[in-house]
């Protein structure tokens, strides 16, 4: 994180504000031939607790979000998709952070390796109903709040018939 000056458009003093100019990062909503969704439970150090998420991270430097949501997916959960369709991406905090969060949709994924994970990362895999995803975020156990808005994506993408 650093101080920027900026002048706000249209005119204005200017000041200097704190950016955070990070990678972008994807999240990937994966579902399985019988329809239900991969989780994983991973350890935060922010909330000193483990926390309900879909699998994400950044993507590496010249890396296209598709590719990283693969690679990513694979890593955290040793599952592959047929098919990895981007529903769209979020600022995650536009007021401080620059970069975006990229949603994938990642369908008929299999388990076909043992995950993965960075050597920092505490991370339990887990397949759930589509119908738990939606208590989980109602009754709390689902608080990460780019994973709320993947599924809003996901969402809204299926209310007009896509993928």
């Amino acid at each position: 994180m650093h101080a920027e000056t900026f002048e706000p458009p249209g005119g204005g003093p200017a000041g200097e504000f704190f950016v955070v100019r990070a990678p972008d990062w994807i999240n990937v909503v994966t579902l399985t031939a019988d329809g239900r969704v991969v989780l994983i439970r991973q350890y935060r150090f922010g909330v000193a607790g483990a926390t309900w998420e879909i699998p994400g991270g950044m993507c590496d430097p010249g890396e296209a979000p598709e590719a990283a949501a693969a690679r990513e997916l694979r890593e955290e959960t040793g599952y592959v998709a047929r098919q990895v369709v981007p529903l769209g991406f979020v600022h995650p905090n536009p007021a401080i952070q620059s970069n975006r969060c990229h949603t994938f949709l990642a369908v008929d994924a299999r388990c076909v390796v043992p995950p993965a994970p960075d050597e920092h990362e505490a991370i339990e895999v887990a397949t759930v109903e589509r119908s738990e995803v939606r208590a989980m975020i109602r009754d709390g156990r689902i608080t990460h709040a780019l994973v709320v808005a993947a599924f809003h994506l996901l969402d809204l993408a299926e209310e007009v018939g896509a993928p």
